[in-house]
């Protein structure tokens, strides 16, 4: 297949339009703080996120190239389809959860990052431990979309995928090193766009191909295509009937769907790209609009992936310049669906825009990640546990540093691990397993401390690894009920491990509490300072009060009108 020129055109203007506005917006953000911008003011934009760019920046949250091509591919993928498509209405719940519980009291108390609430109560070593699992969910993350974007530029333009992922990256580190979260956000606005104008536009030329059944007859059934033999000039096919687009519920898979619908829906929360646009608005009551926005956006944005796949379902893909079924591949190739369709199956200067919506999404996802966590480095790792005395300008560099050395790591992963996908998603049920019950203890049970923050963390990494992850070859060491063997779990144990590692925090703190509280146990033997005299007295130590604006020392979140933070007029 010769390379693909018009498609190559396509992605090099979207990338340079990209790389204009993200430029632009550094230099907006520039003349707000002429005098040099504070560190703040890169990861949070100044807290002065307008309405609009703020809808589009929180839809962002999740609504980037994963998320278009995932649920394109679960429509397409016989063994799966819409009854497994959870992403859009988990990650949409997962605001709405948001906006509702957490939005407004992390706003309200003025905080930079996601972690500043731990490091306040817990202390910065336990601070930085759970800055683990986040750290290695965005990174993980960002690799496995560069990777994604890879294999589809490879496949679909001939392009050589090193190049592909290397120039994505650098654009994309590129105006985040500048612009930090005004490029982030101004450049997400541009990227929604355009993955939403491309797509539909690309929706009804797909839909009236010759080749594509009317979609409404493939929801139960559908025709797969599987070579006669093994030849590469072979063009004789079988037609075998499966599952259609809508899927088939299996009631023995019940457990784990339940599963992933909780992980999706409270483990999309504790994540730093989703609370640095809480963070970043110019009220708590803004940011709670913006999260019940960005649900509907999140659903809104899925409907052109759904088509796209139930497209692909309903395709006669021998007939087509392709000239085989992706889904009878070797290995499947449905998580190419997307482009695919766009390129076969819509006019040249169609599939134009759709291969720039592709790449578009990919760096809406890339930028948010790199920058997330450079943020939570610089400031929760660097300062506040190395560095208490640093000064504005040295966290400036070293954030700079933290996100091309954040890029950099996420490129040579995505070019050299090949089950990216997987460590992304253990380290999305680690997020799940360990940081949700962390978050709610810290935001919502004040009696919480250090012990029970620190046995709930390793009650719930030992289940959560010990329930095995078979996409990267780590075997189950406990078989949960309902286990198939090999190595297959159909109980919910992600949730269980989540539960149980949030029980741990509760009955650990609780008991630890009244042992020393109660005079059983020396406050001397109290290693962690939770109930020391001093702590008591005066609040938690100045560096685990992580926070610039915010100044009530006796608990991370105190009770209704009891918040100083740095401007009052803006709750």
């Amino acid at each position: 297949m010769a390379v693909n020129i018009p498609g190559i055109i396509a992605i090099v203007i979207f990338y340079l339009l990209i790389l204009g506005i993200g430029l632009w917006a550094a230099r907006r953000g520039a003349k707000k703080n002429p005098d040099g911008p504070e560190s703040e003011d890169v990861m949070l934009a100044g807290r002065d996120i307008g309405l609009v760019v703020g809808m589009f920046t929180m839809t962002a949250t999740w609504v980037g190239g994963g998320y278009i091509n995932g649920t394109a591919e679960v429509i397409f993928d016989p063994a799966q389809g819409f009854i497994w498509c959870q992403a859009p209405f988990g990650y949409a719940i997962s605001l709405v959860i948001g906006g509702l519980f957490f939005a407004k009291k992390m706003r309200a108390a003025g905080y930079v990052t996601m972690l500043d609430p731990f490091q306040r109560r817990y202390g910065d070593r336990m601070g930085g431990l759970l800055f683990i699992p986040a750290l290695l969910g965005e990174v993980f993350w960002s690799a496995a979309i560069l990777s994604a974007l890879g294999a589809t530029l490879k496949v679909v333009l001939e392009l050589e995928i090193n190049t592909a992922v290397i120039v994505s990256a650098a654009i994309a580190v590129f105006y985040t090193l500048f612009g930090g979260l005004y490029s982030v956000a101004y450049t997400d606005v541009i990227q929604l766009i355009c993955i939403f104008l491309g797509l539909w536009i690309s929706i009804p030329f797909a839909l009236t191909n010759p080749l594509v059944s009317e979609i409404g007859t493939t929801t139960e059934t559908r025709l797969l295509y599987t070579p006669v033999n093994a030849s590469v000039y072979n063009r004789t096919f079988n037609q075998t009937e499966t599952a259609g687009w809508y899927g088939t519920w299996d009631t023995t898979y019940t457990g784990v769907w339940i599963d992933y619908a909780l992980l999706l829906s409270c483990g999309g929360l504790p994540w730093q790209v989703y609370f640095q646009r809480v963070l970043s608005s110019s009220s708590a009551l803004r940011a709670q609009i913006l999260s019940f926005v960005a649900a509907f956006g999140c659903l809104l944005m899925a409907i052109p992936s759904v088509l796209i796949g139930a497209i692909g379902s309903s395709t006669d893909w021998p007939s087509t310049s392709y000239g085989k079924d992706p889904a009878t591949e070797d290995p499947p190739q449905a998580s190419l669906i997307l482009p695919l369709v766009l390129q076969h199956l819509t006019p040249v200067w169609v599939s134009f825009f759709g291969l720039g919506a592709v790449s578009a999404a990919v760096m809406s996802s890339a930028d948010s990640s790199i920058l997330s966590a450079s943020s939570m480095f610089s400031r929760n790792v660097y300062k506040l546990v190395f560095r208490q005395k640093a000064s504005e300008r040295e966290i400036i560099w070293v954030m700079r540093a933290s996100i091309f050395v954040m890029g950099a790591l996420a490129t040579v992963l995505a070019l050299t691990i090949k089950t990216i996908y997987g460590l992304w998603f253990l380290c999305s049920d680690l997020v799940f397993v360990i940081l949700f019950p962390q978050l709610i203890s810290v935001v919502y049970l004040q009696f919480t401390n250090t012990y029970g923050s620190l046995c709930g963390y390793i009650v719930g990494m030992v289940l959560r690894l010990c329930g095995g992850e078979t996409i990267i070859g780590l075997p189950p060491a406990i078989k949960f009920p309902y286990f198939v063997e090999p190595e297959t779990q159909l109980f919910p144990f992600r949730t269980l491990a989540m539960l149980c590692s949030f029980v741990t925090i509760l009955l650990v703190s609780l008991l630890t509490q009244r042992l020393f509280k109660g005079g059983v146990i020396p406050l001397k033997y109290d290693i962690a300072g939770c109930y020391s005299p001093e702590r008591e007295r005066n609040g938690p130590k100045t560096t685990e009060v992580a926070m610039n604006d915010a100044g009530y020392p006796e608990t991370a979140f105190p009770p209704e009108g009891k918040y100083t933070p740095y401007d009052t007029s803006k709750l």
